[in-house]
């Protein structure tokens, strides 16, 4: 089988999609077949294209839905499209987030193959969204008469598409590398010094960092020995660090950008991740990774977030503004052994469902089926 993953973001931004993209095609390469990953020219960028990657057009910066800043295809050269298509002959074309421009739209009116799409975000409610979806709805329908299958990571996910066509809408959701992430082991306990809390995110309006750091001045007035962290950058980065300060927060460190390694160190040592985000959230893979690395975690109720906490982990959402109950939360998943303990073993079952082999597993078969019921059309 010959399959094309389509990427419309920066490869190089480390983005969600792009993860998920890079872990399905070295699953589909271990299983014996045929991958490739079509993307834009990074912007600025002069890298050569990796073996498995074929770069078409260039790309630009541009502010999504949910106010994050995002590189995407800007050009293409319909020509070289042509070309990759008629010399490589795919049996599946995979587009992941069809709806971004322009990329997407180009390939799928010329492709012969079988294409199939995965809808990864959301558009949150509200009136900014709204105005963008009715620019953007027109745009997604002329691509819907291209596609053959369709996918979304999550029920959240699947409720633009769903809105746009009457076509079966297969969830496959995210998943995370079980062999990285997993708790640490120590060859003899630690000494406890201090209680650790941590984000990992970028920090902009939606994530609800300033309800996290109006909570955590609360909580240090209950606990002593306590340690924020927060790691990742973004455009509120100057804002946060002043309400910190304004707050009289005594113990919090802004990171920054942290790399895989020392982000799975930091979930590793952190008794408590939190993920206060309040819209626009599909999934939470970063949810995932604190659980299989033994974080208990308090998560905001996004329609995302509470879909995905199911079970002993609907005991983690909670209503980021209201500050005093958030406060409250945390001081008990700190504080009460027993109940940790308890969701830590919910946990590492729960996350059992999304290794990757399993998740690639599922698009393989979406693949085959979709050759069996279509034909290969090259």
């Amino acid at each position: 089988m010959k399959v094309a993953l389509v990427c419309p973001y920066n490869i190089g931004s480390g983005s969600g999609v792009f993860e998920i993209i890079k872990e399905l095609h070295r699953g589909m390469v271990d299983r014996g077949h045929d991958a490739v990953i079509l993307t834009p020219q990074p912007r600025d960028s002069v890298t050569l294209a990796p073996e498995h990657v074929i770069f078409l057009g260039g790309g630009t910066e541009i502010r999504s839905p949910t106010h994050t800043t995002l590189q995407v295809s800007a050009t293409v050269d319909t020509d070289a499209i042509n070309e990759v298509l008629e010399r490589e002959k795919f049996d599946i074309i995979h587009f992941h987030e069809p709806w971004v421009p322009v990329l997407s739209r180009q390939i799928l009116s010329r492709s012969r193959s079988i294409n199939i799409a995965t809808f990864h975000g959301v558009v949150p409610e509200t009136m900014v969204s709204r105005t963008v979806a009715r620019v953007v709805t027109p745009y997604a329908l002329s691509i819907i008469k291209y596609i053959h299958e369709f996918t979304a990571v999550s029920d959240a996910a699947s409720d633009y598409i769903r809105s746009l066509t009457d076509n079966p809408v297969t969830i496959i959701p995210n998943g995370i590398d079980l062999n990285c992430y997993h708790p640490l082991t120590l060859a003899r306990p630690e000494p406890k010094r201090k209680y650790n809390i941590l984000f990992i995110g970028r920090l902009e309006r939606r994530k609800g960092l300033n309800y996290l750091l109006r909570a955590y001045s609360l909580l240090e007035k209950r606990l002593k020995n306590l340690s924020l962290i927060i790691a990742g950058h973004g455009p509120d980065m100057e804002k946060l660090k002043l309400l910190s300060r304004n707050l009289g927060i005594k113990s919090v460190v802004f990171k920054g950008y942290v790399d895989d390694r020392t982000k799975l160190n930091l979930l590793q040592r952190a008794d408590l991740f939190c993920s206060p985000a309040l819209y626009g959230e599909s999934f939470g893979i970063v949810l995932l990774e604190a659980m299989a690395t033994g974080a208990v975690s308090i998560v905001g109720n996004n329609k995302g977030y509470d879909a995905l906490m199911s079970g002993l982990g609907q005991l983690s959402v909670i209503n980021p503004r209201d500050v005093p109950e958030f406060t409250r939360r945390m001081e008990l998943l700190l504080v009460n052994r027993q109940l940790r303990e308890l969701w830590k073993d919910w946990a590492v079952d729960y996350v059992q469902q999304y290794d990757y082999p399993k998740i690639i597993d599922e698009y393989e078969d979406l693949y085959q089926r979709a050759i069996r019921k279509y034909g290969r059309t090259t």
